[in-house]
């Protein structure tokens, strides 16, 4: 095990009891640990999640891939058919008392299956060879979108894109496709918003609101009561921070009472008003390490699909950190990804666990083949002093 890993993930599930205590303390006052002993819930489930993925070989869990993403498949039409509906989205299916969000999962799912499909093929130098990766994500990601769930939707591109490259695919081709198609959206969006067909405007994939909350954050004082206001709250948390930030008692008051979703959305503009400029950086710090440990677990790999798994690991780990932590300084766009081991959720905080349950199993298998593999071809018999080169003792 990767003890270094675990103890990083451990850091930030303290960090996460900590920050919702003083996140909810405003909305809840009468029982400020009400999200706490909700999220000790997820933190036990996830270190059994942990555990019980690193005990499994990866290839064995490999195995499975055609159950894993036919299920998921499943559970994202039952989301669209039975699904709760919370602030517009149906993201949510229940079981019993208990509320789960398939999303979160089948970003899980998808990194599995995705490493399966590319580990058998021998090359991606040609564009080509991406068609069948790029349907294989585009599926249950069009199923995603339905709900709507475009932050969800980013993330699978970000982890097709990531384990692309991870198996083999050119750099500059990646850029031309990825980048091509990035041009295409915003040609679409600018033509939606400034051209008109008749008295119409251009049709386009997302609902208005949609749109607005992805372009909110270039402007937010457009719609400083509306569809700003998150993005322009979430600032203001932020600044008031400042550079060592205002402690755990200057922080239950005040300014989160007016921050929304502040224990999942927004939880990293709590983070920054309570350790300031150079806590926050130091949080940054920690997950860059984690996400370095990451790749040196892909380079270590054992075999390709090791690797795979890795990449997509990390890919996914990283852009959540990313966008959750642009999100709230208004340097990327709202679209409601968690912080990993940080936001409350039950559902988010258990697919993390299980993509780091990933990275250990394939780090807990990194030298079995080479040990087995030297084992089997040394000579048994041979002592030891006369493999020695002449003149060493």
């Amino acid at each position: 095990m990767d003890f270094v890993v675990l103890f990083i993930v451990a850091l930030l599930a303290v960090l996460s009891l900590v920050v919702l205590f003083i996140a909810t303390k405003p909305i809840y006052p009468l029982e400020p640990t009400y999200y706490d002993k909700r999220q000790a819930i997820w933190i036990v489930l996830g270190v059994i999640s942990v555990l019980t993925v690193a005990a499994i070989p990866y290839e064995r869990i490999a195995q499975w891939s055609k159950y894993i993403y036919w299920g998921n498949m499943l559970l994202l039409v039952a989301v669209l058919v039975k699904g709760h509906t919370t602030l517009g989205a149906s993201r949510w299916i229940g079981f019993g008392h208990v509320q789960v969000q398939p999303s979160e999962f089948a970003k899980v799912a998808i990194i599995i299956t995705l490493a399966d499909l590319l580990a058998r093929r021998p090359s991606m130098k040609h564009i080509r060879d991406w068609v069948s990766p790029i349907a294989h994500v585009l599926l249950p990601m069009a199923l995603i979108i339905k709900q709507p769930d475009l932050g969800t939707a980013l993330v699978f591109v970000v982890i097709l894109l990531g384990m692309l490259y991870a198996a083999g695919a050119p750099g500059p081709k990646l850029l031309l496709v990825f980048g091509g198609g990035f041009g295409v959206m915003v040609l679409w969006i600018y033509a939606h918003l400034h051209w008109t067909i008749g008295h119409h405007p251009i049709p386009i994939f997302m609902h208005a609101y949609q749109l607005n909350r992805l372009l909110i954050f270039l402007n937010p004082g457009k719609s400083p009561m509306t569809t700003g206001y998150n993005e322009i709250q979430s600032r203001i948390a932020v600044g008031i921070g400042g550079v060592w930030g205002v402690g755990v008692a200057g922080s239950h008051a005040g300014q989160l009472s007016f921050l929304p979703e502040a224990p999942t959305d927004f939880v990293f503009a709590v983070v920054a008003q309570v350790l300031g400029f150079v806590g926050t950086m130091g949080v940054l710090l920690v997950y860059f390490i984690l996400l370095a440990r990451g790749l040196m677990i892909a380079a270590g790999a054992k075999d390709r699909l090791g690797m795979l798994i890795a990449a997509g690991a990390v890919s996914m780990l990283g852009f959540h950190v990313i966008e959750n932590a642009g999100m709230a300084i208004g340097v990327m766009p709202v679209a409601g990804v968690p912080l990993p081991f940080v936001s409350y959720g039950g559902s988010a905080f258990i697919a993390d666990s299980l993509v780091v349950g990933l990275l250990m199993s394939v780090y807990a298998r990194r030298d079995r083949f080479m040990f087995v593999a030297e084992s089997a071809n040394a000579p048994a018999a041979t002592p030891a002093a006369a493999r020695r080169p002449h003149g060493v003792p």
